[in-house]
């Protein structure tokens, strides 16, 4: 079965020294990395997600709530918005980038350079079946894995290579991912 890999904004802003930190992101990035290393000849696809704002709106404020609101990250050409160096070889098939004029959490909602949707670029490569890793577990990665369930693909997450915000987000994240027909593995 053709299948993707999905690596959903693995980029400083989410790591530790950017500015929404994950803790445990830059390991997350070097789990990620290896992981490609070891499993390319697996996945058909490798498709990376970035935050990518230009002027996201509400989305930045400078009295975030941390629920809808947040303090500016992933700013456009900017190094935080860049992949994390730990890719720097992942040399990935597919590059989708969300957010730039508006909120954005899953990559379904984001686009290539030539313009198409993630779901276009999938079905486009004959992609039958997703697995997803990144960060943040709890919000990027949820939504994007629920998303392609919703799309049609039958969706891993392989939760070795993801992390949450905190672990209670986590835990509700998985709750609802599972409800959704994610597998977790």
């Amino acid at each position: 079965m053709p299948r993707a890999l999905i690596i959903v904004d693995v980029q400083p802003t989410f790591c530790e020294g950017g500015a929404l930190p994950v803790t445990g992101g830059n390991a997350i990035a070097e789990a990620v990395a290896a992981y490609v290393d070891a499993h390319r000849d697996e996945y058909q696809l490798i498709v990376t997600t970035q935050d990518w704002h230009i002027d996201p709106g509400e989305h930045f404020s400078e009295n975030p709530d941390f629920v809808d609101t947040w303090p500016p990250h992933g700013v456009a050409g900017t190094d935080e918005a860049e992949l994390h160096p730990a890719l720097a070889n992942v040399n990935a098939d597919v590059t989708v980038k969300k957010g730039q004029y508006k909120a954005a959490y899953s990559g379904f909602e984001g686009t290539t350079e030539d313009g198409k949707t993630l779901e276009e670029a999938l079905r486009d490569a004959g992609i039958t079946d997703v697995d997803v890793v990144g960060l943040a577990e709890s919000h990027c990665v949820a939504c994007t894995a629920v998303d392609a369930v919703h799309a049609g693909f039958p969706t891993r997450v392989l939760r070795e290579l993801t992390a949450p915000v905190t672990e209670e987000l986590g835990a509700s994240a998985r709750q609802w991912m599972t409800s959704e027909g994610v597998l977790l593995v």
